[in-house]
């Protein structure tokens, strides 16, 4: 798995990673704007670690399914990529004027789950619409869960760090909404479902 290995690495760095972190308030002074990126591929501990890759493990194939080949590889990163971006770029607005590092692949996890919410039950590849009562349902689940862990704090290698709950709200919602469009873009095989630009979905 390339979590766990980029973790590795990440311990040998004379400051564990930390310059890998991302500042809220630093990119409203217009500073530390690769940190939205690189914080995604850093972790707390193991157990953070371990968390994230037995996530992306188990929400990332049905998403993978959707974008086969050499095109859709680079379908999926970017999918995984952009989400993860969505979150960081989400906590920042929440969070303006935190100096608080952030890392961690949890926001682009929730994307892959957003995604992934939206196949529940169908085996064809098409896509739930985003009114359909068991996306809701699972959704709104998944998002309590997410709120909890976020002001109780409790999720795995978390102990002593705030939880980015709000980073993994705005991945998740980022993932359900641009999985229809990126199977358009990236999807190898033809798909049943038609999902317009503008990102509404079609019936069921």
């Amino acid at each position: 798995m390339a979590l766990p290995i980029l973790f590795w690495l990440q311990t040998s760095m004379p400051d564990g990673g930390l310059s890998l972190a991302f500042q809220p308030a630093l990119l409203w002074r217009g500073e530390g704007w690769s940190g939205l990126f690189t914080s995604m591929f850093i972790h707390g501990d193991w157990a953070h670690v371990a968390m994230n890759a037995i996530a992306v493990f188990a929400f990332g194939p049905p998403v993978a399914r959707l974008m086969m080949g050499p095109r859709g590889v680079v379908g999926f990163l970017t999918f995984y990529i952009v989400t993860g971006l969505a979150g960081a770029v989400g906590y920042a607005l929440v969070h303006a004027d935190s100096y608080e590092a952030l890392g961690g692949a949890s926001a682009a996890v929730f994307g892959l789950m957003g995604g992934a919410f939206r196949l529940l039950g169908r085996r064809d590849g098409t896509l739930r619409p985003l009114n359909d009562r068991r996306f809701l349902l699972m959704s709104a689940v998944i998002m309590a869960v997410n709120l909890g862990a976020g002001l109780i704090g409790l999720a795995p290698g978390a102990v002593g760090a705030r939880v980015a709950w709000e980073a993994h709200a705005f991945g998740f919602v980022a993932g359900a909404l641009l999985i229809g469009p990126w199977v358009r873009l990236f999807g190898s095989r033809p798909t049943s479902f038609d999902s317009p630009a503008d990102l509404r979905d079609p019936s069921a």
